[in-house]
Protein backbone atom coordinates (compact mmCIF):
# COMPACT_ATOMS: atom_id res chain seq x y z
CA UNK A 1 0.00 0.00 0.00
CA UNK A 2 1.53 3.36 -0.78
CA UNK A 3 -0.23 4.93 2.10
CA UNK A 4 0.60 3.39 5.25
CA UNK A 5 -1.95 1.80 7.21
CA UNK A 6 -1.21 -0.19 10.79
CA UNK A 7 -4.06 -2.98 11.81
CA UNK A 8 -5.21 -2.96 15.64
CA UNK A 9 -7.05 -6.29 16.00
CA UNK A 10 -8.93 -6.37 19.30
CA UNK A 11 -8.72 -9.88 20.50
CA UNK A 12 -9.54 -9.67 24.76
CA UNK A 13 -12.98 -10.45 25.01
CA UNK A 14 -14.51 -12.63 27.23
CA UNK A 15 -16.52 -14.75 25.47
CA UNK A 16 -19.27 -15.85 28.01
CA UNK A 17 -21.81 -16.51 25.79
CA UNK A 18 -19.62 -19.51 24.16
CA UNK A 19 -19.12 -20.85 27.87
CA UNK A 20 -17.27 -23.71 29.02
CA UNK A 21 -15.44 -23.11 25.63
CA UNK A 22 -13.48 -19.74 26.75
CA UNK A 23 -13.26 -20.44 30.49
CA UNK A 24 -9.43 -20.79 30.67
CA UNK A 25 -9.22 -19.80 26.50
CA UNK A 26 -9.65 -16.21 24.97
CA UNK A 27 -12.42 -15.96 21.85
CA UNK A 28 -10.24 -15.45 19.21
CA UNK A 29 -8.00 -18.84 19.99
CA UNK A 30 -10.95 -20.70 20.08
CA UNK A 31 -10.91 -23.58 17.30
CA UNK A 32 -13.00 -23.48 14.19
CA UNK A 33 -13.14 -25.65 10.55
CA UNK A 34 -10.77 -28.48 11.71
CA UNK A 35 -7.79 -26.73 11.29
CA UNK A 36 -8.10 -23.03 12.36
CA UNK A 37 -8.26 -20.74 15.40
CA UNK A 38 -10.73 -17.57 14.92
CA UNK A 39 -7.64 -15.64 15.05
CA UNK A 40 -6.03 -16.94 12.10
CA UNK A 41 -9.10 -14.66 10.10
CA UNK A 42 -8.38 -11.51 10.97
CA UNK A 43 -4.43 -12.01 11.02
CA UNK A 44 -4.39 -13.39 7.77
CA UNK A 45 -6.71 -10.82 5.71
CA UNK A 46 -4.37 -8.26 6.85
CA UNK A 47 -1.21 -10.04 5.36
CA UNK A 48 -3.81 -11.01 2.53
CA UNK A 49 -3.74 -6.66 2.23
CA UNK A 50 -0.26 -6.21 2.58
CA UNK A 51 -0.64 -4.61 6.50
CA UNK A 52 3.16 -4.88 7.69
CA UNK A 53 2.49 -4.03 10.86
CA UNK A 54 0.01 -5.73 13.39
CA UNK A 55 -0.88 -4.95 16.77
CA UNK A 56 -3.13 -7.65 18.34
CA UNK A 57 -4.55 -6.33 21.80
CA UNK A 58 -5.15 -8.69 24.35
CA UNK A 59 -6.42 -9.22 28.20
CA UNK A 60 -8.64 -11.69 29.34
CA UNK A 61 -7.07 -15.56 29.57
CA UNK A 62 -4.58 -14.43 26.79
CA UNK A 63 -1.43 -16.48 27.45
CA UNK A 64 -2.90 -19.49 24.72
CA UNK A 65 -3.93 -16.34 22.62
CA UNK A 66 0.01 -14.59 23.07
CA UNK A 67 1.57 -18.13 22.73
CA UNK A 68 -0.27 -18.67 19.08
CA UNK A 69 0.37 -15.27 17.79
CA UNK A 70 4.02 -15.56 18.59
CA UNK A 71 6.10 -13.10 16.41
CA UNK A 72 3.71 -13.58 13.50
CA UNK A 73 5.56 -15.98 11.78
CA UNK A 74 2.43 -17.96 10.71
CA UNK A 75 0.85 -14.75 8.56
CA UNK A 76 4.29 -13.59 6.89
CA UNK A 77 4.49 -10.72 9.55
CA UNK A 78 7.60 -11.45 11.02
CA UNK A 79 10.18 -9.77 8.26
CA UNK A 80 12.38 -6.68 8.52
CA UNK A 81 9.06 -4.51 7.37
CA UNK A 82 6.86 -6.38 8.95
CA UNK A 83 5.47 -6.64 12.54
CA UNK A 84 2.71 -8.84 14.44
CA UNK A 85 2.97 -7.37 18.23
CA UNK A 86 0.61 -8.63 21.21
CA UNK A 87 -0.18 -5.69 23.36
CA UNK A 88 -1.87 -6.31 26.72
CA UNK A 89 -2.64 -4.27 29.50
CA UNK A 90 0.27 -2.07 30.90
CA UNK A 91 1.84 -2.17 34.27
CA UNK A 92 2.56 0.90 35.63
CA UNK A 93 3.72 2.72 39.17
CA UNK A 94 -0.41 2.53 40.26
CA UNK A 95 -0.71 -1.19 39.10
CA UNK A 96 -2.69 -2.74 36.25
CA UNK A 97 -5.89 -2.87 34.71
CA UNK A 98 -8.13 -4.11 31.93
CA UNK A 99 -9.21 -2.31 29.28
CA UNK A 100 -12.01 -0.48 29.97
CA UNK A 101 -13.55 -0.56 26.85
CA UNK A 102 -12.46 -0.86 23.16
CA UNK A 103 -11.99 2.67 22.19
CA UNK A 104 -9.92 2.68 25.87
CA UNK A 105 -7.82 -0.47 24.55
CA UNK A 106 -6.52 1.82 21.67
CA UNK A 107 -6.04 4.70 23.52
CA UNK A 108 -3.61 3.02 25.95
CA UNK A 109 -1.57 1.57 22.93
CA UNK A 110 -1.33 5.22 21.20
CA UNK A 111 2.52 5.63 22.22
CA UNK A 112 2.79 2.41 19.82
CA UNK A 113 1.15 3.82 17.27
CA UNK A 114 2.81 7.04 17.62
CA UNK A 115 5.79 4.84 16.88
CA UNK A 116 4.45 3.37 13.76
CA UNK A 117 3.49 7.01 12.95
CA UNK A 118 0.36 5.65 9.91
CA UNK A 119 -1.63 7.57 7.93
CA UNK A 120 -4.68 5.59 8.56
CA UNK A 121 -5.74 2.72 11.20
CA UNK A 122 -7.69 -0.47 11.07
CA UNK A 123 -9.87 -1.42 13.76
CA UNK A 124 -10.77 -4.88 13.39
CA UNK A 125 -12.52 -8.03 15.88
CA UNK A 126 -10.68 -10.52 16.97
CA UNK A 127 -13.64 -13.21 16.91
CA UNK A 128 -15.38 -12.72 13.29
CA UNK A 129 -15.02 -15.61 10.77
CA UNK A 130 -14.50 -13.89 7.31
CA UNK A 131 -12.16 -13.52 3.97
CA UNK A 132 -11.36 -10.54 2.01
CA UNK A 133 -8.56 -8.06 1.80
CA UNK A 134 -9.34 -4.14 3.12
CA UNK A 135 -7.68 -3.01 0.24
CA UNK A 136 -10.87 -1.82 -1.97
CA UNK A 137 -11.99 0.04 1.58
CA UNK A 138 -9.08 2.13 2.04
CA UNK A 139 -9.45 3.35 -1.86
CA UNK A 140 -13.03 4.29 -0.99
CA UNK A 141 -11.75 6.01 2.25
CA UNK A 142 -9.08 7.93 0.83
CA UNK A 143 -10.97 8.40 -2.41
CA UNK A 144 -14.12 10.18 -0.53
CA UNK A 145 -12.14 12.17 1.79
CA UNK A 146 -13.62 10.35 4.91
CA UNK A 147 -12.83 10.63 8.01
CA UNK A 148 -13.78 7.23 9.14
CA UNK A 149 -15.07 4.43 6.89
CA UNK A 150 -16.89 1.61 8.81
CA UNK A 151 -17.12 -1.94 6.55
CA UNK A 152 -21.36 -2.81 6.66
CA UNK A 153 -22.71 -6.23 5.88
CA UNK A 154 -26.91 -6.59 5.37
CA UNK A 155 -28.13 -8.78 8.02
CA UNK A 156 -31.71 -10.43 8.46
CA UNK A 157 -34.02 -7.61 10.04
CA UNK A 158 -34.69 -9.78 12.75
CA UNK A 159 -31.37 -9.72 13.97
CA UNK A 160 -30.61 -6.43 13.29
CA UNK A 161 -31.24 -5.40 17.03
CA UNK A 162 -28.21 -7.07 17.93
CA UNK A 163 -25.42 -4.88 16.19
CA UNK A 164 -24.45 -1.76 15.20
CA UNK A 165 -27.12 -0.19 12.89
CA UNK A 166 -26.51 1.91 10.06
CA UNK A 167 -28.41 4.44 8.17
CA UNK A 168 -27.19 6.22 4.97
CA UNK A 169 -27.64 8.40 1.91
CA UNK A 170 -27.68 7.34 -1.72
CA UNK A 171 -23.92 8.08 -1.57
CA UNK A 172 -23.00 6.08 1.24
CA UNK A 173 -22.54 8.99 3.27
CA UNK A 174 -23.47 7.76 7.28
CA UNK A 175 -26.43 10.11 7.85
CA UNK A 176 -27.42 7.54 11.21
CA UNK A 177 -25.65 5.57 13.77
CA UNK A 178 -27.75 3.09 16.08
CA UNK A 179 -25.94 1.08 18.93
CA UNK A 180 -28.04 -1.95 19.15
CA UNK A 181 -31.22 -0.58 18.65
CA UNK A 182 -34.83 -2.12 20.12
CA UNK A 183 -36.30 -0.91 16.91
CA UNK A 184 -33.89 -0.51 13.85
CA UNK A 185 -34.68 1.37 10.70
CA UNK A 186 -31.88 -0.16 9.12
CA UNK A 187 -30.21 -3.35 8.64
CA UNK A 188 -26.90 -2.27 7.33
CA UNK A 189 -25.19 -3.56 10.20
CA UNK A 190 -21.51 -2.43 11.54
CA UNK A 191 -18.93 -5.52 11.07
CA UNK A 192 -17.12 -3.64 13.69
CA UNK A 193 -14.03 -2.72 10.77
CA UNK A 194 -13.38 0.81 10.87
CA UNK A 195 -10.52 2.99 9.11
CA UNK A 196 -9.80 6.43 10.45
CA UNK A 197 -7.58 8.99 9.57
CA UNK A 198 -4.86 8.17 12.65
CA UNK A 199 -4.59 12.06 13.97
CA UNK A 200 -8.19 12.23 13.94
CA UNK A 201 -8.93 9.21 15.74
CA UNK A 202 -6.04 10.27 18.13
CA UNK A 203 -7.90 13.29 19.19
CA UNK A 204 -11.00 11.40 19.78
CA UNK A 205 -9.60 8.64 21.96
CA UNK A 206 -7.85 11.35 24.23
CA UNK A 207 -10.90 13.32 24.64
CA UNK A 208 -13.06 10.44 25.61
CA UNK A 209 -10.31 9.31 27.65
CA UNK A 210 -10.94 12.35 29.99
CA UNK A 211 -14.66 11.24 30.56
CA UNK A 212 -16.59 8.60 32.36
CA UNK A 213 -18.02 7.46 29.06
CA UNK A 214 -18.13 3.24 28.40
CA UNK A 215 -14.82 3.77 25.86
CA UNK A 216 -16.18 2.10 23.59
CA UNK A 217 -16.44 2.66 19.80
CA UNK A 218 -19.88 2.15 18.79
CA UNK A 219 -21.43 3.94 22.24
CA UNK A 220 -18.89 6.91 22.20
CA UNK A 221 -16.76 7.50 19.31
CA UNK A 222 -18.60 7.18 16.66
CA UNK A 223 -21.53 8.89 18.28
CA UNK A 224 -19.30 11.88 19.12
CA UNK A 225 -17.75 12.05 15.30
CA UNK A 226 -21.30 12.24 13.96
CA UNK A 227 -21.93 14.70 16.53
CA UNK A 228 -19.66 16.98 15.16
CA UNK A 229 -20.57 16.32 11.82
CA UNK A 230 -17.05 14.57 10.83
CA UNK A 231 -17.33 13.02 7.22
CA UNK A 232 -18.52 9.16 8.10
CA UNK A 233 -18.41 6.38 4.67
CA UNK A 234 -20.03 3.29 5.06
CA UNK A 235 -18.13 0.06 2.79
CA UNK A 236 -20.42 -2.33 1.53
CA UNK A 237 -19.16 -6.04 2.12
CA UNK A 238 -20.61 -8.88 0.17
CA UNK A 239 -18.61 -11.86 0.98
CA UNK A 240 -19.25 -14.19 3.80
CA UNK A 241 -19.10 -13.20 7.46
CA UNK A 242 -19.78 -14.89 10.69
CA UNK A 243 -20.11 -13.19 14.15
CA UNK A 244 -19.27 -16.33 16.14
CA UNK A 245 -20.82 -15.03 19.82
CA UNK A 246 -22.45 -17.79 20.68
CA UNK A 247 -21.95 -21.64 20.83
CA UNK A 248 -25.16 -22.17 17.82
CA UNK A 249 -23.42 -19.39 15.28
CA UNK A 250 -20.03 -20.81 15.81
CA UNK A 251 -21.64 -24.42 14.87
CA UNK A 252 -23.31 -22.71 12.07
CA UNK A 253 -20.13 -21.25 11.13
CA UNK A 254 -18.38 -24.61 11.13
CA UNK A 255 -21.52 -26.08 9.34
CA UNK A 256 -21.34 -23.38 6.66
CA UNK A 257 -18.04 -25.09 5.38
CA UNK A 258 -19.88 -28.46 4.16
CA UNK A 259 -21.54 -25.36 1.95
CA UNK A 260 -19.45 -25.82 -0.79
CA UNK A 261 -19.43 -22.14 -1.32
CA UNK A 262 -22.83 -21.61 -1.75
CA UNK A 263 -23.92 -19.06 0.90
CA UNK A 264 -20.98 -20.90 2.54
CA UNK A 265 -16.99 -19.87 2.78
CA UNK A 266 -14.60 -21.63 1.10
CA UNK A 267 -11.38 -21.76 3.32
CA UNK A 268 -9.79 -24.39 1.66
CA UNK A 269 -8.61 -23.67 -1.76
CA UNK A 270 -4.56 -23.18 -0.99
CA UNK A 271 -4.45 -20.58 -3.87
CA UNK A 272 -5.95 -16.99 -4.61
CA UNK A 273 -5.66 -13.76 -2.62
CA UNK A 274 -7.57 -14.44 0.41
CA UNK A 275 -6.01 -17.68 1.54
CA UNK A 276 -6.34 -18.42 5.56
CA UNK A 277 -2.95 -19.14 7.16
CA UNK A 278 -3.20 -21.19 10.43
CA UNK A 279 -0.41 -23.23 12.73
CA UNK A 280 -1.75 -26.36 10.91
CA UNK A 281 1.76 -28.52 10.49
CA UNK A 282 0.21 -31.69 11.61
CA UNK A 283 2.43 -34.10 9.54
CA UNK A 284 -0.06 -37.63 10.07
CA UNK A 285 -2.76 -37.82 7.57
CA UNK A 286 -6.02 -38.46 8.17
CA UNK A 287 -6.60 -42.28 8.88
CA UNK A 288 -10.07 -43.66 7.76
CA UNK A 289 -10.71 -47.57 9.02
CA UNK A 290 -11.72 -50.16 6.73
CA UNK A 291 -15.23 -49.98 8.34
CA UNK A 292 -15.73 -46.15 8.93
CA UNK A 293 -18.71 -44.34 7.08
CA UNK A 294 -17.79 -40.40 6.00
CA UNK A 295 -20.31 -38.94 4.53
CA UNK A 296 -20.20 -34.89 3.80
CA UNK A 297 -17.87 -34.18 6.36
CA UNK A 298 -14.22 -32.42 6.58
CA UNK A 299 -11.73 -34.21 8.34
CA UNK A 300 -8.71 -33.09 9.48
CA UNK A 301 -4.63 -33.99 9.02
CA UNK A 302 -4.12 -36.63 12.24
CA UNK A 303 -8.17 -37.62 12.98
CA UNK A 304 -8.55 -41.37 12.74
CA UNK A 305 -12.14 -42.06 12.18
CA UNK A 306 -13.39 -45.79 12.46
CA UNK A 307 -17.26 -45.06 13.44
CA UNK A 308 -19.88 -43.11 11.30
CA UNK A 309 -19.38 -39.34 10.45
CA UNK A 310 -22.02 -37.90 8.95
CA UNK A 311 -22.22 -34.03 8.14
CA UNK A 312 -19.26 -33.05 10.48
CA UNK A 313 -16.35 -30.82 11.09
CA UNK A 314 -13.30 -33.04 12.50
CA UNK A 315 -10.60 -31.77 13.69
CA UNK A 316 -6.82 -33.09 14.25
CA UNK A 317 -6.32 -35.73 16.76
CA UNK A 318 -9.55 -36.50 17.29
CA UNK A 319 -10.28 -39.93 17.25
CA UNK A 320 -14.17 -41.74 16.35
CA UNK A 321 -13.82 -45.71 17.83
CA UNK A 322 -15.74 -47.89 16.09
CA UNK A 323 -19.47 -48.40 16.31
CA UNK A 324 -19.64 -44.52 17.31
CA UNK A 325 -21.79 -42.16 15.32
CA UNK A 326 -21.77 -38.35 15.08
CA UNK A 327 -24.18 -36.35 13.48
CA UNK A 328 -23.77 -32.72 12.84
CA UNK A 329 -21.40 -32.20 14.99
CA UNK A 330 -18.03 -29.76 15.32
CA UNK A 331 -15.05 -32.21 17.18
CA UNK A 332 -12.55 -30.05 18.29
CA UNK A 333 -9.23 -31.34 18.38
CA UNK A 334 -8.11 -34.04 20.71
CA UNK A 335 -11.73 -35.10 20.91
CA UNK A 336 -12.50 -39.10 21.95
CA UNK A 337 -15.59 -40.60 20.79
CA UNK A 338 -15.85 -43.54 22.21
CA UNK A 339 -17.49 -47.07 20.74
CA UNK A 340 -20.97 -47.12 20.63
CA UNK A 341 -21.40 -43.34 21.68
CA UNK A 342 -23.84 -41.09 19.82
CA UNK A 343 -23.08 -37.42 19.49
CA UNK A 344 -25.64 -35.30 17.56
CA UNK A 345 -25.89 -31.38 17.27
CA UNK A 346 -23.23 -30.84 19.24
CA UNK A 347 -19.69 -29.29 19.85
CA UNK A 348 -17.20 -31.26 21.33
CA UNK A 349 -15.09 -29.44 22.91
CA UNK A 350 -11.06 -29.96 22.66
CA UNK A 351 -9.28 -33.25 24.48
CA UNK A 352 -12.80 -33.97 25.63
CA UNK A 353 -13.90 -37.61 26.05
CA UNK A 354 -17.30 -39.08 24.87
CA UNK A 355 -17.30 -42.39 27.59
CA UNK A 356 -18.73 -45.44 25.68
CA UNK A 357 -22.40 -46.07 24.87
CA UNK A 358 -22.81 -42.26 25.54
CA UNK A 359 -25.65 -40.18 24.20
CA UNK A 360 -25.34 -36.35 23.01
CA UNK A 361 -28.28 -34.75 21.46
CA UNK A 362 -30.56 -32.13 21.96
CA UNK A 363 -34.35 -32.95 20.68
CA UNK A 364 -34.73 -29.15 19.69
CA UNK A 365 -33.10 -26.65 17.72
CA UNK A 366 -29.98 -25.42 20.05
CA UNK A 367 -26.71 -27.16 20.23
CA UNK A 368 -25.32 -29.42 23.03
CA UNK A 369 -21.74 -27.90 24.20
CA UNK A 370 -19.37 -30.83 25.95
CA UNK A 371 -16.11 -29.80 27.54
CA UNK A 372 -13.77 -30.84 30.49
CA UNK A 373 -13.98 -34.37 30.44
CA UNK A 374 -10.32 -35.57 29.97
CA UNK A 375 -9.74 -37.79 26.90
CA UNK A 376 -7.36 -40.41 26.72
CA UNK A 377 -5.57 -41.36 24.03
CA UNK A 378 -6.31 -45.16 22.06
Amino acid sequence: MSNKMVAMILAGGKGTRLKALTAKVAKPAVSYGGKYRIIDFPLSNCANSGIRDVGVLTQYESSELNQYVGNGEKWGLNGVRSSAVVLSPKQTEEGSSWYRGTADAIYENLDWLERMDPDYVLILSGDHIYSCTYNEMLKKHIDSKADCTISVFPVPWEEASRFGILVTDKKDNIVQFQEKPKKPISNLASMGIYIFNYKILRDYLIADAKTDSDHDFGKNIIPNMMKDHRKMVAYTYHGYWKDVGTVSSLHQANMDLLKNGANGLDIYSIFGPNKILSEDMHSTPQFIGPKAEVKDSLINQGAQIFGKVNHCVVSDDVVVEEGAVCINDVLMPGAVIRKGAKVENAIIGPNTLIEENAEVNLEHDDIELVVNRKAARL
